[in-house]
């Protein structure tokens, strides 16, 4: 394999480079092509091929280079770079729209796809840094002790996977695709080998392009593969983890591979799904849900042609209201949708991505047909010849599409709840009652979305909780979200992408949780020092500093540059009296009766008789481990975790114990925050409360 640090060629009929070993790679003169067109005129735009590219140097280079490179991070620092990089591409978008829009994509196509891609990268950008640690481990859940002295203790934490992410994206969304895959990948640590789907591979190239050209990623952290990559599973490994989207045959061959089934590679995919829409029974001609019901139909049929893995493929309303739902779709697809080559002022829906694509959708509409279903709106014929909204520069080369809705007599049809016409077409079938709604969206045999339109709450909780189980997200729509909401098809990366059964079983986004796929969880076990030392914060009955004693300094006076974990203080014994309980409970109001009445406390089974206020004692306590000159502390944020275990009766004292348990630096500013582990006991050093104390501390 031969290698250069030339970026791409952009020459019409040039070969679509791949980006491996951190250089730009292309086949030799005489290597085998595939041509790739644009789907609006039907030219040549580029050819597609990997021959000669040598897979296992590719897998090794992300394996070796990249995992050292991004090993070298915290997850703030990927953070970070993802925040930069999401900036510098927000300057590039308008030539990737010049890309993307010969996919056939259209303006507000591009921005779902590209725009999107972009906020994927601001997201974890942004949550890398508020959720997770400053360090390179996340400690999962609380510590177990597991021995009766404490000397023995274990918990869970997540290290990144040893090896590379492959992500094997389709050709809907190539860069949205790249990126929301990309995105938790690079904040695990784990570096990410893409491979986009041919017909729109050089979308997903110009993006890479403009990557590599920011600088920003660390060496070996991304790869692109342009073309062909059959042989890729073979050099896998347990180390590795493969994010599919595309179709379930395909998912299906991918999953009986023998590094899959045998080898231990990760696997989660995305497939097909034949999402549904609810209209709710009170949603009826005239409200405000049906309306917004009407809208989201025709925008998921229309934008990216219908090519959306989320789109409305199933359309369940009342069974008499199926004329009217099918009647008012297709008045609002002749009223907004004008159909035509995306460059062309005042297109709306843009041509599929291939002539094959064009074939096999028009195929499954054919199968449809066959099967009972009738043509509520638009037809099979060339649309140059159609009254659809209208028609710009389309051209009979052009993988052009009239928008479909079918009806069905029979709502049982298994082809409506079988087939995917992965297009501008989407099926009308009527139900009897919310049971039968159930049922019906049930026989999509699980998919990524449904929406419940309705503004009757009994109707949406039966609906969704009903069929939640069958779905990956479920998006409900009335009056009061229909302007706010993000849409039926459009996934955001704060919660879960993916869906049961047909759908894939698959999981990508969701917040950090998809950061945590491209981990491993391990138990550890031991003492708490050591697990202290593993984890980076402090645990129960590890070694403290007590800084007074042993540096005659408070820890509050540390710098962030000076404070250590176990640093701690250890405060004097106070005494609560009667007249403290009573003079708290009268100055704030809270005269339950454990602090007021003897005779009602000491019947309640917790209590002794009068006891002080739980908020009694927290204050207290910050005045007992407080150091109040100005600085290193800005600033305490919040408590966490707070417990009251034993109660304090009039004549008990009490004292703190802080701890410096976890110190979190920030990358961008001259402070970061630092968790207290705060434990009050009382004059028999007995548990009273505990809790962990959060402050800003400057650097």
């Amino acid at each position: 394999m031969t290698t250069t640090a030339v970026a791409p060629e952009t020459t019409a009929v040039a070969t679509v480079p791949s980006y491996v070993q951190d250089a730009w790679w292309t086949p030799a003169p005489d290597a085998k092509t595939v041509p790739v067109r644009d789907a609006s005129t039907g030219e040549v735009l580029a050819n597609v091929s990997t021959d000669g590219l040598d897979l296992a140097a590719v897998v090794n280079h992300g394996r070796t280079t990249g995992q050292t490179e991004l090993g070298k991070l915290t997850f703030h620092q990927r953070a970070l770079k993802l925040k930069e990089l999401a900036m510098y591409l927000n300057g590039r978008r308008e030539e990737l729209y010049a890309s993307s829009s010969q996919s056939g994509a259209t303006k507000i196509d591009n921005m779902i796809d590209i725009d999107g891609g972009i906020g994927v990268l601001f997201t974890f950008g942004s949550k890398g840094r508020r959720e997770l640690p400053n360090s390179q481990v996340v400690v999962d859940g609380p510590m177990e002790v597991l021995s009766k002295d404490g000397s023995f203790i274990g918990e869970h934490i997540y290290t990144r996977i040893p090896g590379v992410a492959v992500q094997i994206n389709a050709f809907n969304f190539p860069v949205w695709g790249m990126l929301e895959k990309f995105a938790p990948a690079f904040l695990a640590g784990v570096p990410t080998i893409v491979k986009p789907a041919t017909p729109t591979g050089y979308v997903a190239a110009a993006a890479v392009k403009a990557i590599v050209e920011s600088g920003i990623l660390p060496a070996g952290s991304l790869q692109l593969i342009s073309g062909s990559a059959r042989t890729l599973l073979d050099e896998l490994d347990y180390r590795d983890l493969v994010a599919f989207t595309g179709s379930a045959s395909t998912a299906n061959s991918l999953k009986s591979h023998s590094n899959v089934v045998q080898g231990g590679v990760r696997f989660t995919s995305e497939t097909d799904s034949l999402n549904a829409a609810i209209l709710g029974p009170d949603a009826v001609p005239g409200t405000p849900e049906f309306d917004a019901f009407v809208k989201a139909v025709v925008t998921e049929m229309t934008v990216k042609a219908g090519q959306k893995c989320t789109a409305i493929r199933r359309v369940i309303v009342p069974r008499e209201l199926t004329a009217e739902v099918a009647a008012a779709v297709g008045a609002r697809i002749n009223e907004r949708v004008v159909l035509g080559d995306p460059r062309a002022e005042g297109v709306t829906m843009g041509a599929l991505a291939s002539l094959e694509q064009l074939a096999d959708v028009r195929a499954a509409v054919q199968s449809m047909l066959d099967a009972g279903g009738e043509l509520a709106y638009g037809s099979l014929d060339s649309p140059s010849v159609t009254s659809v909204g209208g028609t710009v520069g389309v051209v009979e080369d052009g993988a052009f599409m009239s928008p479909v809705l079918l009806s069905w007599a029979d709502a049982e049809a298994e082809e409506v709840h079988s087939l995917e016409a992965f297009g501008p077409v989407s099926s009308v079938i009527g139900y009897s009652d919310l049971a039968d709604a159930v049922r019906l969206a049930a026989r999509g045999s699980g998919s990524l979305v449904a929406s419940v339109c309705t503004n009757d709450p009994a109707v949406a909780r039966e609906l969704v909780t009903g069929i939640a189980a069958h779905h990956g997200r479920v998006h409900m729509l009335n009056r009061e979200d229909a302007r706010s909401s993000t849409g039926h098809g459009s996934p955001v990366p704060h919660l879960v992408h993916g869906g049961p059964g047909r759908a894939g079983g698959g999981e990508e986004l969701g917040g950090i949780r998809s950061v945590l796929h491209h981990m491993q969880r391990t138990a550890i076990q031991g003492s708490p020092n050591m697990l202290t030392a593993v984890t980076g914060q402090w645990h129960t009955g590890a070694d403290r500093n007590f800084t007074v004693e042993t540096e005659g300094v408070h820890p509050f006076r540390k710098s962030l540059g000076t404070l250590r974990i176990g640093d701690a203080v250890r405060s004097d014994l106070r005494q609560v009296t009667l007249d403290d309980i009573t003079a708290f409970a009268n100055s704030t109001g809270d005269t339950f009766y454990a602090h007021t009445n003897q005779e009602a406390a000491e019947a309640n089974p917790f209590f002794p008789g009068i006891v002080a206020h739980g908020y009694l004692l927290l204050s207290w306590a910050a005045g007992l481990f407080v150091e109040p000159a100005p600085g290193p502390v800005l600033a305490n944020y919040g408590l966490e975790n707070l417990r009251f275990i034993t109660p304090v009766a009039a004549g008990d004292s009490i004292r703190v114990t802080l701890t410096a348990k976890k110190i979190t630096p920030r990358e961008t500013d001259e402070y970061g925050e630092v968790a207290w582990d705060a434990a009050l006991t009382n004059q028999n050093d007995e548990i009273v409360a505990t809790y962990d104390v959060l402050t800003l501390v400057e650097k």
